[in-house]
């Protein structure tokens, strides 16, 4: 990206990545002990590889049960309280201007009004004043954007879905071609793809793009295919398919498509849950993706993500516990671009 300004792919070199700790005043409560062990296991994959960020109200706990667990050399910690645990959609969505982060505050409402939020929403200044960022900080709270919304290539193209952005909750009096150019400008985009078609049952976020297509090195779109015809999925995704094969890149190419299997249905109370393989995060040289206890998707779902990422480790972690919670493993995390993390920097000068 030869721009001055740009909104980083996700493979873009990285700094590290923010969890934000489950504890017993968020909605994690009935199964905390359960999902602790996935942010465990989660921080060491993470902290193998990069910095981590954690925020939380409980610093010593978080650091008690990590000590001998993790590579706690890369790991930071903010204290702060928390409604919940969604750093996807609560962090920064950081841009790199002349070579320099920008952190970029956009305001977080719940999805939409849907669980409160006036805690996550004050996350990012917290961590931005407290010294744990590096660059430039824009507060875009007078707009509110998820990163889960949204996907880049670093080049000038964001992939999103109409259901999310053009939501009345979020930002309801703005139409979809004033939404397209306050992205552009925000960004210094030169295209915003949309997505009119795909949903997941039991997903609070009105279809996130990260739970169905995700845009890969190469001009590849990893996305979620249906192939089960009685499943109650199976017409919406089919019709994204066909939207995805209609889409060009800058260059006015199509996009190679690997499609990741369809979870089995997972239930839990009752309620169908939004298992996704398409919610990866992508590394420094690696790819941590959702497994749910499916030998055969977990396996095929491994080999699309090797095909889509050749050269990086592709790693799998068990996120049952997450989507209990009607989420997974892209978005408990955030990535920044390299240079952001303050603690980074000392890292390297010592």
């Amino acid at each position: 990206m030869t721009d001055t300004h740009f909104l980083p792919a996700e493979w873009y070199p990285q700094s590290g990545i923010q969890l934000t700790w489950p504890h017993e005043n968020t909605d994690w409560d009935y199964i905390l002990e359960e999902v602790t062990e996935c942010y465990i296991n989660l921080a060491r994959e993470i902290s193998s590889r990069e910095m981590l960020l954690i925020v939380t109200p409980q610093v010593d706990l978080v650091r008690s049960l990590l000590e001998g667990k993790v590579n706690m050399n890369r790991v930071t910690f903010v204290q702060c309280d928390t409604n919940d645990t969604w750093a996807r959609d609560h962090g920064p969505i950081t841009t790199v201007k002349d070579g320099k982060p920008v952190i970029n505050d956009f305001k977080f409402n719940g999805w939409g009004l849907k669980f409160a939020a006036d805690k996550d929403n004050l996350i990012t200044s917290k961590c931005f004043y407290d010294g744990t960022f590096n660059g430039e900080y824009v507060n875009h709270l007078n707009f509110v954007l998820e990163g889960g919304a949204i996907e880049s290539d670093g080049e000038g193209t964001v992939l999103t879905t109409s259901e999310c952005l053009l939501s009345k909750n979020r930002n309801g009096g703005s139409t979809k071609a004033e939404i397209e150019q306050y992205l552009k400008d925000v960004f210094n985009l030169k295209q915003v793809l949309w997505v009119d078609h795909g949903y997941l049952a039991g997903d609070d976020t009105d279809s996130h793009i990260d739970t169905l297509a995700r845009l890969c090195p190469g001009n590849v779109i990893a996305y979620v295919k249906c192939k089960d015809t009685t499943d109650e999925h199976y017409e919406s995704l089919k019709a994204m398919e066909n939207q995805l094969k209609e889409l060009r890149t800058l260059g006015g190419e199509p996009y190679k498509l690997i499609a990741l299997p369809m979870s089995e249905p997972v239930y839990f109370e009752g309620e169908r849950l939004p298992a996704t393989y398409a919610n990866f995060l992508i590394m420094n040289g690696a790819v941590l993706y959702p497994t749910y206890s499916q030998p055969g998707n977990d396996a095929a779902a491994f080999n699309a993500l090797t095909e889509a990422f050749p050269g990086y480790e592709i790693v799998g972690v068990n996120c049952e516990a997450l989507i209990k919670q009607h989420g997974s493993l892209h978005c408990v995390t955030m990535q920044f671009p390299k240079d952001t993390l303050a603690k980074e920097l000392k890292l390297w000068q010592d």
